[in-house]
């Protein structure tokens, strides 16, 4: 992709449909606060994990595949080792942003994402939404 990080981190926060892979009940998880401010900022979340049913009000998904609706960029909130599975499920379904925070990232992740067209992101997005505190999906800074 032609796009330098920081465009990219700009355009992807400006799109509305999220799905966060790693999904905890945990308030304490970093998981858990990613989704609620991206709720609050009125983003559409789609939460994913085999393990719960529902989270914050939302349905969460087991898979990426399941997930109804397009999705625009994932948050990738998990150990690389799952991360490269996940991917696959990325590429499979057209997806063209990832978000990996912090302990995501990997080189085989990055090599993955290169082969596939698709732009990973080194990035906390709660750091980012911090910084655009009054960031709300829709508007442009």
């Amino acid at each position: 992709m032609s796009h330098t990080p920081n465009s990219i981190v700009e355009k992807t926060i400006h799109m509305p449909r999220w799905a966060v892979v790693g999904a905890s009940d945990n308030p304490e998880r970093y998981s858990y606060r990613i989704i609620r401010l991206l709720k609050e900022r009125g983003y559409t979340v789609y939460p994913v994990s085999p393990k719960l049913k529902e989270l914050m009000g939302l349905k969460v998904y087991p898979s990426i595949r399941e997930i109804p609706k397009p999705v625009d960029v994932v948050d990738m909130v998990v150990n690389p080792r799952i991360g490269i599975n996940v991917m696959q499920e990325v590429a499979d379904q057209g997806i063209r942003y990832v978000w990996l925070q912090p302990g995501a990232e990997s080189d085989e992740i990055h090599a993955f994402a290169g082969e596939k067209g698709i732009a990973a992101i080194d990035a906390c997005i709660l750091a980012v939404l911090s910084i655009k505190r009054d960031h709300r999906i829709g508007t442009l800074p």
